[in-house]
């Protein structure tokens, strides 16, 4: 199903928010309406968490994830990512990234089977 959704008068959803198989991370700020999509379609099935990433909205640009994990940019404050941590299942690992390129959304696409990143994206 598809469904029509802003945050804070943006289209660009994908920029506030990342969806996968096992959860949804959304940022803070969003109207009741935004939040409320999610909880229709997705609250029976996974977790839905609101945070921020290195203090801001862009949740969906600087973190990268799937079934299986997560990956957090290194600006990540401990408590944003104690938050993520304790609110996802124990089976998503939840990982902070020291990379030069932080806006990890932007530069790794993945599903639970494979991952297309940046070639300037460290090896490790």
């Amino acid at each position: 199903m598809a469904v029509r959704l802003q945050f804070e008068n943006s289209n660009d959803i994908g920029v506030f928010c990342n969806v996968t198989n096992a959860y949804v991370l959304t940022a803070f700020g969003g109207s009741e309406n935004f939040y409320s999509v999610f909880e229709a379609e997705c609250a029976d099935h996974i977790p839905i968490v609101k945070t921020s990433v290195c203090g801001t909205t862009l949740v969906g640009r600087m973190t990268v994830g799937n079934k299986n994990g997560l990956m957090m940019p290194s600006g990540t404050t401990d408590q944003e990512l104690m938050h993520v941590r304790n609110s996802l299942p124990d089976s998503v690992v939840v990982q902070r990234v020291d990379e030069r390129l932080s806006a990890l959304g932007n530069v790794i696409s993945c599903n639970d089977y494979v991952a297309l990143i940046h070639p300037d994206l460290d090896r490790e």
